[in-house]
């Protein structure tokens, strides 16, 4: 048998190098989505995923009729609460031709602890708005949000703002619909209250909602300032403003479809737009349990919940 020549070294050197790539290659890995692509990519990886084929150009969608901005009043400490609002917020079904945004309230977070956690709530979910106020509840904290949302915002005003507490849900589409026949200026729409003989001189704190108009208003009237308004029960403060400087003409009583949740949790109404007064826990359960946050849950071998 004759010994191989060169030639036939050089016609089995491409089927060598073929070999060595398929032995010594490492298994393929998909690459994971979120967190765990991440890590991936730092631990040393460099997988090829082949590209997927383009998808098919989903329609352009209309125009939303208008905007609002829903502002949560809220503080570092109540964490859980904030998770549950999220999760309330983000089961509902999307109010159709309306942009709806919803941020998180906060004055200046001066403590470590507070200001780390929060930074990272702020990162993952860049929903927190943190204003330039000590921490309070009727001490100036609403007149700080109201006056500044013109300016944070000025690069994309919305037709409506709204101020509105943690321990309120909110059933946006209801309260979309709501405003979508209304006029866009001199707006203050809520719960309102009838004191002194006036029908409605302010919106109850629960949540209320004026048009970008008066906001941008309050944000320049040195005269609530100079009175020294800002400070006492804010919803009883903002209508004052209102009445005051004959503001927020254009008003909506939108009781009895906002209210309080009863002692005993048995008013819920279907047609509800706001209820207030869940303060723990068991109070958003019967929420969520009303109003079947949960009824699209899909059977899983992984969870079993009555």
């Amino acid at each position: 048998m004759k010994p191989p020549t060169p030639t036939s070294y050089l016609l089995l050197a491409p089927l060598a190098i073929v070999l060595l790539v398929f032995v010594l290659r490492p298994p393929s890995r998909a690459v994971p989505d979120g967190l765990g692509a991440l890590c991936a990519r730092r631990a040393g990886f460099a997988d090829v995923v082949a590209a997927a084929p383009p998808a098919e150009a989903s329609p352009p969608q209309p125009e939303p009729d208008f905007s609002l901005l829903v502002g949560v009043l809220t503080m570092p400490s109540r964490r859980e609460r904030r998770d549950i609002v999220r999760m309330a917020y983000a089961l509902q079904p999307p109010a159709p031709r309306a942009r709806v945004d919803v941020r998180f309230v906060f004055c200046r977070v001066t403590d470590p602890v507070d200001a780390a956690l929060l930074a990272a709530e702020a990162r993952r979910h860049g929903d927190v708005v943190v204003l330039d106020c000590a921490e309070n509840m009727n001490d100036g904290k609403t007149y700080a949000y109201l006056s500044s949302v013109p300016r944070l915002f000025a690069s994309r005003p919305y037709d409506y703002v709204m101020k509105t507490d943690d321990d309120t849900y909110l059933r946006v589409a209801a309260l979309a619909e709501e405003l979508r026949g209304r006029p866009r200026e001199d707006v203050y729409l809520g719960y309102g209250y009838a004191m002194g003989g006036q029908p409605m001189p302010f919106m109850h704190g629960m949540g209320y909602v004026v048009s970008w108009d008066v906001a941008s208003w309050v944000a320049g009237a040195d005269e609530i300032l100079a009175r020294n308004d800002t400070l006492g029960p804010e919803d009883l403060m903002v209508g004052k403003w209102l009445n005051l400087a004959g503001r927020g003409r254009n008003r909506y009583d939108l009781k009895p479809r906002m209210y309080d949740l009863s002692w005993d949790m048995d008013n819920f109404r279907p047609d509800t737009v706001a209820v207030h007064m869940l303060k723990d826990n068991r109070r958003w359960a019967a929420a969520f349990r009303y109003f079947n946050v949960t009824a699209g849950i899909e059977p899983s071998d992984l969870y079993h919940l009555p």
